[in-house]
């Protein structure tokens, strides 16, 4: 049982290793990543700053954490083309003839890509701190935030390796990825949600993006949480386990 384990972390290291290689010698991945949502964060705070009434906030502070969810679905889309590459390219048939554990290759991904999140998330951060944004989070919220951004980042590369194994084509992920580009914008992430109209509002409302850009503004501005962070934390978990199980299921069959 030890052997066991300890081959499995092994197995997970390598592969890790592996997809944080592939990261490095395409580093314009991460680069868009990140530019994206700076020119985002730019272009919001320029032009609808101005008329935004988002109450006592400043309204860099009010999209940080809206930008910061686009700026981890960019990122996840790197993974998802990641996985495709693998399932399409013949990789996979070589990893069959090895003696590596399966589960490895899917945790491999998913670790790369959550580690090139939080990246891009550092620099959306750093950009912020640069333009305006100025938090009021203490030690223990800004621990909070830290743990809240590695979940989130795991669940959604989750879900883009999960697009990527269903895909038959790198091209063909990004339409399997849309929707994810598109909810940080139905969401709280950029206007309050109590002013949008009707069926927006209830989908605002009711999406898993908008407890997780609350539960960063509250903890950024030291402001009460209410239940946004328990319901953040209850998708990210209930995502994370779909899309995993998923992933493995459909792994083993085309392996199978």
């Amino acid at each position: 049982m030890r052997k066991f384990k300890r081959n499995t972390l092994f197995d997970v290291w390598v592969m890790l290793k592996r997809c944080l290689i592939i990261s490095l010698r395409n580093p314009e991945t991460l680069l868009t990543a990140t530019i994206i949502p700076f020119f985002l964060m730019l272009l919001f705070s320029m032009v609808f700053g101005s008329i935004s009434d988002v109450g006592d906030f400043n309204y860099i502070g009010f999209i940080v954490p809206g930008i910061i969810l686009q700026s981890i679905t960019q990122a996840s889309q790197f993974s998802a083309m990641n996985v495709t590459n693998d399932m399409t390219k013949g990789i996979i048939d070589r990893f069959r003839c090895m003696s590596i554990s399966k589960s490895a290759v899917l945790i491999g991904h998913t670790g790369a890509g959550a580690i090139r999140g939080i990246i891009s998330n550092t620099v959306i951060i750093l950009t912020a701190l640069v333009l305006g944004f100025r938090p009021q989070a203490g030690f223990m919220d800004w621990l909070l935030i830290i743990a809240l951004l590695l979940l989130i980042n795991i669940t959604f590369t989750l879900i883009a390796v999960l697009c990527g194994m269903i895909s038959k084509t790198a091209e063909g992920v990004s339409g399997l990825l849309m929707p994810l580009s598109i909810l940080p914008f139905i969401s709280s992430g950029f206007a309050p949600v109590d002013t949008m109209p009707g069926a927006i509002r209830w989908l605002a409302a009711v999406q898993p993006m908008t407890p997780m850009i609350d539960s960063l503004r509250a903890l950024s501005f030291d402001l009460p949480l209410g239940n946004s962070l328990w319901l953040a934390l209850a998708w990210c978990v209930v995502l994370s386990v779909i899309s995993f199980t998923a992933s493995v299921r459909i792994y083993n069959r085309r392996l199978s």
